[in-house]
């Protein structure tokens, strides 16, 4: 379309409309389909179904086409055919006559029986490595389907993990899933594997939301002024193009390994340059009208000594001139060689989206990028899950976890090298597009051999552009509390193993009192729902001690949950029981006030049992009114703004 070719980089290229919205739902946890009858299929499927168990699926039929049609099926939509264990296949080959498959797809044969149909699917449905079982019947004169259901019909019902059914032929898959059945029927194989597979990816998408991250890599430092810095610069020079050099410097003020580059403005000053950095060397051709250096022949490589190096800088200015006669020609660039035998040319880019603003783009590099098309777009911010479940969505993923003699790539780097992206994409908003191509991935790492970069005028600030809010570091602050130095931030999705440890320490009693019911232990779906949190809409400050590192220990928690208007937030605030009557609540409660005022909320409202004394006193000092208690419960509220 005109987009991509008007587009200036690879990652604008590639970053279509279609692909960003692809990408929101995604991240949002749902499931896309494309016609009215893919809808209702899902729909139906998701609400009959069993609970899921997993993505194995068994395949039973009566004839070894309809399975091999629907083993097809579902390898062709990234699914997953179980592997029976060697106990079910030697009670199957026990059961079953020696011509049909014993395996998965299992054939059962087509002069089955609805006894036979029944014998095979309890031996199926015990096996450990299945989540799920598809059971296939064509007509045959030996079984009608109306005995092969009445057979099997109440045990699949009765199984403990979900099932579905394939009636080849006729009407007759119409009139087997009524109101109520949790045995969903279909006329073809492929019907229903594409059910089961709506099934997996949206239970795939709804893990993904609460799967809890690593830790924040340490090594994880940028440093946002230099990167401005260089970006402001450009702008005043009323350049929007920024050079190679540049770009690389603002991918090395967020930690981003870049090959050594050295700009030279004239030929007769290349061979210095390359001598210091030291023989082989890449040369490139230095302009703001050449965007993809390769087309016009710009780039040279391996090139060993000053004789090589001069004649190749000649014939590149008399190509480029020739192919590119307006451009103005700043020079080169030389910088390092670099040989890593088995590394992989990655691309990873950001473009900007008029409805979601910035995405991060991750694929296949090289100079055929475009047209191997294989690449992956997501949201900032990202963390180490969110990128490599960004990463799993490529062809590329696959040969960068090894195969055969190949070693695996440095994953956490390539990772690493994502999230640096994506908080760079939301640091500085002047970034509209940006190329890093390529990027070496190796089992020693990652390093940007290239980069491109494009910047205009920000109208927005940062946060007005992006989709989904960062994690607001502006809102961190240190306080004292009896010589103690602690330390109030946002809670994020890295917290959880602390989060859990500091519920651990709470009272039976704390529990009931902020839960309002009698808590063991929270699931950790639900405590993973406390620590990942949108922060346009919740708020959750912590306190922890300051300055003790990755150890650190949740003492306290204040939250804040605000309606779609910004006119009432609710709150509560828990601190470790061990520290109750110290004043860390009420530390933890000003801090959300000041917050909740500053995003312009009305009021504050909250909920509390009429024994629990201590909210109670904390509320009255902060000037709360209270409510009679009504059903059980005090209501109390706060006016912190007049509108």
């Amino acid at each position: 379309g005109e987009a991509a070719r008007a587009a200036h980089s690879h990652s604008g290229a590639l970053a279509g409309s279609d692909a960003v919205y692809d990408a929101a739902l995604r991240r949002a946890g749902i499931l896309r389909v494309d016609t009215t009858r893919q809808l209702f299929d899902a729909a139906e499927v998701l609400s009959r179904l069993k609970p899921y168990a997993g993505p194995r699926l068994a395949i039973v039929s009566n004839g070894g086409g309809p399975g091999v049609m629907a083993t097809d099926a579902l390898i062709n939509g990234g699914g997953e055919l179980a592997v029976l264990g060697d106990d079910t296949r030697g009670r199957l080959e026990s059961l079953l006559p020696p011509s049909g498959s014993h395996g998965n797809p299992l054939d059962i044969g087509g002069d089955a029986l609805p006894e036979r149909y029944l014998a095979a699917l309890e031996v199926v449905l015990g096996d450990c490595n299945t989540d799920a079982v598809l059971v296939v019947h064509a007509p045959t004169a030996v079984a009608s389907a109306e005995d092969v259901a009445a057979a099997c019909g109440p045990r699949l019902a009765a199984a403990r993990c979900p099932a579905l059914t394939c009636w080849l032929g006729g009407d007759y898959a119409a009139n087997q899933t009524p109101d109520g059945a949790v045995v969903p029927a279909y006329s073809t194989p492929e019907e229903a594997v594409g059910a089961f597979l709506y099934v997996v990816r949206h239970y795939e998408r709804q893990a993904l939301l609460t799967e809890v991250p690593a830790s924040i890599p340490e090594a994880f430092r940028a440093d946002p002024p230099a990167a401005r810095a260089i970006v402001t610069r450009a702008l005043a020079e009323g350049r929007s193009i920024l050079t190679e050099p540049e770009a690389k410097d603002v991918l090395a003020a967020y930690g981003v390994p870049v090959v050594e580059t050295r700009i030279v403005r004239e030929v007769a000053d290349l061979s210095p340059a390359a001598t210091a950095i030291g023989y082989p060397v890449a040369l490139k051709i230095l302009s703001p009208d050449i965007s993809h250096k390769s087309d016009v022949g710009g780039v040279a490589l391996d090139l060993g000594d000053d004789e090589q190096l001069q004649q190749a800088a000649r014939a590149m200015l008399a190509r480029c001139r020739a192919l590119k006669p307006q451009a103005a020609i700043e020079g080169f660039t030389v910088q390092k060689m670099i040989r890593r035998g088995g590394a992989h040319e990655l691309i990873v880019g950001v473009a900007a989206d008029a409805t979601f603003g910035p995405t991060i783009l991750f694929g296949q590099g090289g100079t055929a990028v475009e047209l191997v098309g294989d690449r992956a777009l997501g949201l900032p911010p990202l963390n180490a899950t969110l990128a490599r479940d960004l990463m799993s969505q490529t062809r590329v993923y696959r040969l960068l976890r090894g195969y055969r003699d190949r070693v695996a790539v440095d994953l956490e780097a390539v990772e690493l090298a994502l999230m640096k992206l994506a908080q760079l994409a939301a640091d500085v908003p002047e970034i509209v597009e940006l190329d890093v191509n390529p990027l070496l991935a190796s089992e020693r790492g990652v390093l940007a051999l290239d980069a491109r970069m494009r910047v205009e005028a920000s109208p927005a600030g940062a946060l007005e552009r992006l989709a989904i809010r960062p994690y607001p570091v502006e809102l961190e602050e240190y306080v004292e509390l009896h010589g103690r130095r602690l330390l109030l931030r946002p809670i994020r999705p890295e917290d959880f193993a602390q989060h859990q440890s500091f519920l651990a320490r709470i009272t039976p009693e704390d529990l009931r009192t902020r839960f309002f019911a009698a808590i063991r232990e929270l699931p950790e779906r639900d405590l993973a729902h406390l620590t990942q949190i949108d922060y346009e809409r919740e708020m959750a400050f912590i306190a922890v001690a300051a300055g003790e590192g990755a150890d650190y220990e949740t003492l306290g928690v204040a939250r804040a949950h605000t309606d779609p208007d910004n006119v009432e937030a609710e709150f509560a605030v828990l601190v470790r029981s061990d520290l109750k009557g110290q004043g860390l609540g009420a530390v933890l409660l000003a801090k959300l006030i000041r917050y909740c005022r500053g995003r312009g909320t009305r009021r504050m409202t909250g909920e509390v049992l009429p024994d629990n004394t201590r909210m109670l006193k904390l509320a009255r000092h902060f000037g709360f009114r209270l409510e009679p208690a009504r059903e059980g419960v005090v209501r109390i509220s706060l006016v912190i703004q007049d509108r």
